[in-house]
């Protein structure tokens, strides 16, 4: 079985673009740049792993719900190593 991580946009116009990403145990979300800030809600509580472009790795907690933001630039790979929870949230950039 191939883990893996998808994404639905679900809204986009010319302030914001809002996707909801599902990773699977086990999956990842390549390397990637946010040229936009953005809000991530959470749709679960577990953890995620961020490794970011200088390879500084971040054990990520989450709440369902308890949303957090983070600033545009920021380059990073996002994996789930849980065997069992699928690692679900909301992102919502503000892109104008």
């Amino acid at each position: 079985m191939t883990s893996t991580s998808r994404s639905e946009l679900q809204l986009e116009n010319n302030t914001f673009r809002v996707t909801k990403w599902i990773i699977d145990p086990g999956g990842v979300i390549p390397m990637h740049r946010h040229d936009y800030p953005y809000v991530v809600v959470p749709l679960m509580t577990g953890s995620m792993t961020v490794t970011m472009a200088d390879g500084t790795v971040l054990s990520t907690e989450l709440e369902a719900g308890a949303s957090y933001t983070r600033p545009a630039g920021g380059e990073h790979e996002v994996a789930n190593h849980s065997e069992d929870v699928t690692v679900e949230f909301v992102e919502i950039e503000w892109i104008g």
